[in-house]
């Protein structure tokens, strides 16, 4: 392992010695506190995973940067007025988001949007319905009809008091 120094804050040299290391934010960084072996100041660094750049490739061929924000918001707005709270609608976007990144490459506009619905279909049936008219651009009853009827053929029957 190689020594790694960091720049004294206080009188900029290089030269510092780690005192602790502790996991921070949920084991998502590395707190160190640092001595500078030229002024004895102590400080504190944090080291964090720098993540890829997850790429979604849009129906045009057109390339973006994921943004899971795009996810909560459409999430939200099927959600509306729906039992679902905030906690869980995060938790499907970040869901999403992490099963994307396991795919390990640039993904479709698709299979967010399918990935989206497999999470809503699990939260609230009335939801990936709404998510569903819009992802699928429902244009008539019928296609309202048809989606329903395969949620309902794929969902285990409901108990009767």
């Amino acid at each position: 392992m190689y020594p790694s120094y960091m720049r004294c804050p206080y009188c900029a040299a290089d030269d510092d010695r780690v005192v602790d290391s502790r996991l921070a934010e949920d084991g998502g960084a590395i707190r160190r506190r640092r001595e500078c072996a030229s002024c004895n100041q102590r400080f504190t660094t944090f080291e964090r995973v720098e993540e890829v750049g997850l790429v979604v490739v849009k129906r045009s061929g057109d390339r973006e940067p994921f943004e899971r924000a795009k996810i909560l918001s459409g999430v939200r707005a099927a959600c509306k007025n729906r039992p679902v709270d905030d906690a869980a609608m995060a938790a499907i976007a970040l869901s999403v988001e992490e099963s994307m990144r396991l795919l390990g490459r640039d993904v479709t506009s698709e299979e967010v949007g399918v990935a989206t619905l497999d999470a809503l279909r699990g939260v609230d049936e009335v939801a990936y319905v709404r998510f569903a008219s819009v992802y699928k651009g429902f244009e008539d009853t019928d296609d309202f009809a048809r989606e329903i009827g395969m949620l309902v053929k794929s969902t285990a029957p409901k108990l009767r008091g």
